[in-house]
């Protein structure tokens, strides 16, 4: 039997159905991967953003910086040298040149050759331009072409596009107000060779100079100063568009020298268009206030080039203009040797003050003649009045007594011979010979060696300068050191302190006889410098004549009685010197003149240092209030000397 049918009946059509199963294990799984994805991805970007932002943050700022701005270092002003009462001797003035930033460019050649269709360049600039590329890194700039006219600042402006590095910038050029007149003492400045930018890479920055001679070179890195930068915003085509930083370089020091401007141009004035030399001393201190050689050259030239014909008329020229004479000019001293001589052999006890020697005109020696200048003689002279007279045959009898030994060693205490410590390139020292000295050449030593470096002759040499040394330290008594430097900045050098330099080893009496000689060489009735008598009244001064002989003159020819220096070729004439010092009472001016070529120093040197020295004192405040009849050591001027 059939149950009846209680509901209805599934369709045979329809799929049966499965039991559901749970899908949250699934749904877990898939969610971890994508949410592992997503951390990693994310993991992946701030790994990224830290390397971006903190590890080449920095980095990454800077090149975005540089994409709109430039910075480049700037050459430093160089310092300003001014003499003794602030004239400025060696300056700064404002000039235009092109340069070249080789980050910049991407073809620097292309760039260099398009630079050079605008404004040419000569074959140095080239060449110049290739060695401190090859010196300097890609930010440091390189100059192109140095004062620059607005002509040439119009054409590079213009084509400014087509020249991506190329800019104008404001620099300085180095101004000498006194030009020739102070070249030999201040130098100049040249711009800087392989050596230099090998020694610092700031002087291959454009507009750098070198201190090429003088005070320029030999304080040439305090003058250089410390450079500074700039940075400028730059367009897409490397146009400057405005200024963003500017940090100023440090400006060299300035110097102020022991010269005196305007006492410099006097002595030149003196001198005229002779090739002389002449040195103006404080002989207390040492402190030079005028040095002048003559012919000199313009200084200015050098910073910007010294055409090839200019340099030949400087070279050619037989008065050596490119040299100074007072530090490397080598001369027989002449006469003016003697009172080395006098101090050597009384302190070698060779002679006493009172000793006298016969002069009747000449000195005979193992059958050589040696002549005085006088061909009648001095009769019988003691040293003073040999000094007075600047009797030969007095000095070949002392040199011969004394020896050369104890002359060189005076010499050389009193300066000569002995190279000055002064603040100055190319100084040269003079020679005082000795025995050994000739040996050492390959020469014997014999007596007329001697006798001719008794009157500053034979090989006997000097420098202008060391004549001035020897002058001051006869006239003080002291060691004073020839110098320059005044004041570095606001410092004031420990060497302007007045008789600072130790006493010399010399007995005051013997020097006060040397002096007293030196004031009746001008001062007596028949001393051989009259004409160096000084104008000036209550002043007087002291001094010594010397004529220096550049060849032989034979012994016929002057027992002929017709020789005649002056008839000589320029060339062949002597040397006249004069060295002297005054106030006599108190000595402050030490003075010494070499005319190349003068012939007698009574009559050519001795008038043009009268003429120094009265410049000298009467520029010198002290002496400006010096009253009639009243002493120089009342007025003032230092430490009294025994008179004569």
């Amino acid at each position: 039997m059939k149950l009846p049918f209680r509901g209805r009946q599934p369709s045979r059509l329809m799929p049966r159905r499965e039991p559901e199963r749970p899908s949250r294990g699934v749904f877990t799984r898939r969610a971890l991967i994508v949410l592992a994805a997503q951390v990693g991805v994310l993991g992946v970007l701030g790994r990224r953003l830290y390397d971006l932002q903190v590890v080449q943050g920095d980095h990454l700022k800077e090149l975005a910086v540089r994409n709109r701005t430039s910075r480049r270092l700037l050459a430093p002003a160089r310092g300003v040298i001014n003499d003794r009462f602030g004239v400025e001797l060696a300056s700064n003035k404002v000039s235009w040149r092109a340069m070249l930033m080789p980050e910049e460019t991407t073809d620097i050649k292309a760039t260099v050759a398009r630079f050079a269709e605008i404004v040419p360049l000569d074959e140095r600039d080239h060449a110049r331009i290739e060695r401190d590329l090859r010196h300097v890194r890609k930010y440091v700039p390189v100059g192109l072409k140095d004062f620059l006219s607005w002509d040439d600042m119009a054409r590079i402006e213009l084509n400014a596009p087509s020249m991506p590095g190329v800019l104008i910038d404001v620099g300085s050029t180095r101004l000498y107000p006194f030009g020739p007149e102070l070249a030999h003492i201040v130098g100049y400045v040249a711009p800087p060779n392989e050596r230099d930018i090998a020694s610092s890479t700031m002087m291959a920055l454009p507009g750098m100079r070198a201190g090429r001679a003088g005070i320029e070179q030999t304080q040439d890195a305090l003058l250089r100063g410390e450079p500074g930068s700039v940075e400028m915003e730059v367009n897409s085509l490397g146009r400057v568009i405005g200024e963003i930083n500017r940090v100023d370089g440090r400006q060299g020091d300035g110097l102020t020298l022991t010269i005196d401007a305007g006492l410099q141009q006097q002595v030149i004035g003196r001198i005229s268009d002779q090739s002389a030399s002449a040195v103006v001393m404080d002989c207390r201190n040492g402190e030079v206030l005028a040095m002048v050689s003559t012919p000199s050259f313009d200084p200015s030239l050098f910073d910007s080039g010294v055409s090839h014909a200019q340099w030949i008329e400087w070279t050619d020229n037989v008065r050596t203009p490119l040299i100074n004479k007072a530090v490397a000019g080598i001369y027989p001293p002449g006469s003016t040797f003697k009172p080395a001589v006098g101090l050597a052999a009384l302190k070698s006890g060779a002679i006493s003050p009172e000793d006298r020697f016969t002069c009747p005109g000449y000195f005979d020696l193992g059958g050589a003649r040696f002549h005085c200048w006088s061909r009648w003689g001095h009769g019988s002279i003691n040293l003073r009045q040999a000094l007075m007279y600047s009797c030969d045959v007095y000095f070949y009898q002392a040199a011969r007594k004394a020896g050369m030994d104890p002359i060189k060693a005076m010499a050389n205490d009193f300066g000569l011979g002995v190279k000055p410590g002064i603040e100055l390139t190319h100084v040269r020292s003079g020679m005082i010979p000795t025995p050994e000295w000739r040996q050492q050449h390959g020469h014997h030593w014999n007596g007329g060696d001697t006798v001719n470096a008794g009157i500053g002759q034979g090989f006997v040499q000097v420098t202008p300068l060391e004549l001035a040394t020897y002058a001051s330290r006869i006239a003080s008594g002291r060691d004073v050191q020839p110098h320059l430097i005044r004041r570095v900045n606001d410092t004031l050098s420990d060497r302007t302190a007045l008789d600072h330099a130790a006493l010399l080893d010399v007995d005051p009496a013997h020097l006060n006889i040397i002096r007293g000689g030196m004031f009746d060489v001008i001062n007596a009735p028949r001393g051989t410098a009259p004409k160096a008598k000084l104008d000036i009244p209550g002043v007087q001064m002291a001094g010594k004549t010397g004529s220096a002989q550049v060849r032989r003159v034979s012994r016929a020819l002057r027992e002929s009685g017709h020789f005649n220096s002056m008839s000589l070729p320029w060339e062949e004439r002597p040397h006249a010197l004069f060295i002297c010092f005054a106030p006599f009472d108190a000595p402050r001016y030490a003075v010494s003149v070499v005319i190349e070529h003068g012939n007698a120093g009574a009559d050519a040197a001795a008038p043009l240092a009268r003429d120094i020295m009265t410049d000298t004192l009467t520029r010198d405040p002290v002496n400006r209030d010096h009253e009639p009849g009243q002493t120089v050591a009342e007025a003032g001027w230092g430490a009294d000397v025994p008179r004569p």
